[in-house]
């Protein structure tokens, strides 16, 4: 452990690798910035830039943009109430009344003290926790990471609204045929191409999430009938006042960052959870737990009320890296599609990444302490000028957007057939989003798809032909009973709510 920690700092605070974390950190914030781009178009539209560099360096660059984007997020929502990330729309609750009194300054200066804590207490559970979820690739085989990918995949609830599990069972589904598409890895023999040459090799992961988030985010953008432009006024008529935090308020926040921090990292830990369901608890938590007097203040500005769901947003990104990096689950619908960016590596996340790759392992954790002390020093002084960002008006936002995701995923292929293909693509993803149909169910079920495939076929096998492997192996029957678990509780969660 010790050993491959070296080899983590060393990766990490190499130059080069310290600009990476500059660069995402300082791209995520303005991206998190503007609504309806979140982190997981951000790490879409990245991708492309990072084929050609070391591993390390695109996982540093790319996990810079995911917590910068969620630090960025917290502006827009405390100067002009439009949360930039669905994580910090609970941070509106009480950031954007203080910035209607005038102490917007005082409210981005909590929401940057409450990331940094959050993001660094996080990096320190993580540097414990990974390490040790690591220690069961000795007793992990075929059958086992058959019955865990399947776990991840019904663990999609977390990705739903209530009442939406059927629906993102539906894209999972999608997202398993979709990964059907191309050669047989095992027997090289073409399945659904259609007769289509272009379709032989399978459809890109890029090409995928770019036609999922980014394009088809573009074209809501388009079709939402609303005014497309921002009112740069909106931005320039708040004032940002005085940063300092008297004591009082910093006692206040002390002992909501320690609690939110573990709650957060162990949200975010959870398969399918993310940082938009750790800030929601965060928040509610803090409320349920505060004094009479107190919890009058919640959503009228309080200090406590910002800092709970910022820290455990940024926790959360964090925790989400542990099911990714030791067990090659995504924590999170943008961890998701980093998933699928380490395998366009060549690169496969699971147990033995610890031990196999502990330079590409500890890297990223140790660039998560640097990436915190960059936002800090970063947006501290800055925020008052990024926030002039918020002024871009959705005209000009949405060809930018376009251009790069048709630039992004020529530029891979350089075949005209994927931008056509990714246009309908988008277009029919429009038409699920609208009819309230969630995106990264598909995209986890793409990714997952390949891998269970393989694993399946594997342990059937090593059986000769049996699928006893289910009920003879501890560690499979474990799991298996938990993914079972996971859709009766569905379905008794569903009946209730007919019942009532």
């Amino acid at each position: 452990m010790i050993e491959g920690m070296m080899m983590g700092i060393n990766t990490a605070f190499s130059g080069y690798n310290i600009l990476m974390v500059m660069m995402g950190c300082f791209a995520g914030t303005i991206i998190g910035m503007l609504p309806g781009l979140g982190p997981m178009s951000a790490i879409a539209l990245m991708i492309p830039i990072t084929y050609g560099f070391d591993p390390a360096s695109a996982m540093i660059l790319m996990a810079g943009v995911y917590y910068g984007a969620i630090f960025g997020g917290s502006t827009s929502s405390i100067l002009i109430n439009a949360p930039g990330v669905a994580g910090t729309v609970s941070s509106s609750f009480d950031g954007y009344p203080m910035s209607q009194k005038g102490q917007a300054g005082k409210a981005l200066a909590i929401a940057a003290y409450a990331s940094f804590s959050g993001g660094t207490i996080a990096a320190l559970f993580l540097l414990v926790a990974a390490p040790q979820l690591a220690k069961v690739s000795l007793s992990f085989q075929s059958a086992d990471y058959f019955a865990l990918m399947c776990v991840g995949l019904l663990s999609i609830a977390a990705f739903a609204s209530k009442g939406q599990f059927l629906k993102a069972m539906i894209m999972t589904a999608l997202g398993l045929a979709l990964a059907t598409v191309g050669q047989d890895s095992l027997s090289d023999i073409t399945r659904f191409a259609f007769g289509n040459i272009n379709l032989m090799d399978g459809i890109s992961f890029v090409l995928l999430v770019m036609a999922t988030f980014a394009m088809s985010e573009a074209f809501m953008i388009i079709f939402k009938k609303m005014d497309i432009n921002f009112k740069s006024s909106d931005v320039s008529k708040t004032s940002l006042g005085s940063i300092k935090l008297s004591k009082k308020e910093v006692k206040e926040m002390v002992p909501t960052i320690g609690r939110t921090s573990v709650l957060g990292f162990f949200v975010g830990v959870l398969p399918g959870a993310g940082a938009t369901i750790a800030s929601f608890l965060a928040w509610g938590f803090e409320r349920s737990i505060a004094s009479a007097k107190d919890k009058l203040k919640f959503g009228k500005g309080s200090v406590k009320g910002l800092a709970a769901p910022e820290t455990a947003n940024n926790a959360a990104c964090t925790g989400s890296f542990v099911p990714l990096l030791t067990l090659g689950i995504p924590g999170s619908g943008t961890t998701a599609v980093m998933l699928g960016a380490l395998l366009s590596f060549g690169v496969q996340p699971g147990p033995r990444l610890y031990v196999e790759q502990p330079e590409l392992f500890w890297a990223v954790i140790i660039s998560m302490y640097i990436g915190n002390v960059v936002l800090l020093v970063l947006n501290l002084p800055l925020i008052p000028y990024i926030a002039r960002i918020l002024a871009i008006p959705k005209n000009i936002l949405v060809p930018l957007v376009l251009f790069f995701s048709v630039t992004g995923v020529y530029l891979i292929s350089f075949n005209s057939f994927d931008i056509y293909f990714m246009a309908i693509v988008a277009l029919i993803s429009l038409v699920l989003r609208v009819l309230n149909y969630p995106m990264p169910p598909l995209i986890l079920g793409f990714i997952l798809g390949g891998m269970l495939e393989k694993n399946l076929r594997r342990a059937v096998l090593i059986n000769d032909g049996s699928f006893s492997f289910i009920w003879e192996r501890p560690i499979s029957l474990s799991l298996f009973i938990i993914a079972i678990l996971i859709v009766l509780l569905q379905v008794y969660q569903g009946f209730k709510k007919e019942k009532e």
